[in-house]
């Protein structure tokens, strides 16, 4: 469609939606560091929170969790859906991207974990 004037309108109701939903995280956020300010924790050195205390709250994950969670955060629906593109399209033995992010976490979890867990 060459030239072609495409009309476009605002999703009212979507664009609701989402402000709905970014400013529950929001207030569910503030009500977080609420709480943890009213809440002496043993988790807190010198009024500060640690980092693991915080994102764990208060827990301690397994192994198998961990996996699952690091799993989780670096495969999504972009890296699902391009990863079949590039089987379909190149065959299963062309596709890098697999063998590439467990070559980096390898890497990262050998040379760089031990070390960032010394210095914390």
């Amino acid at each position: 469609m060459a030239g072609g004037n495409i009309e476009t309108e605002l999703n009212k109701v979507g664009l609701a939606g989402m402000i709905i939903f970014y400013l529950v995280i929001f207030v569910s956020g503030l009500f977080a560091n609420w709480i943890l300010k009213k809440k002496k924790d043993p988790d807190q050195e010198g009024g500060k929170v640690q980092s693991d205390g915080m994102m764990l709250a208060g827990r301690d994950i397994n192994y198998v969790v961990g996996c699952f969670t690091m799993t989780a955060t670096w495969v999504g629906g972009g890296y699902i859906n391009g990863t079949t593109e590039s089987i379909i399209k190149n065959g299963l033995v062309w596709t890098q991207a697999p063998v590439g992010y467990s070559i980096s976490l390898l890497l990262g979890g050998a040379f760089y974990a031990t070390k960032m867990r010394k210095w914390r």
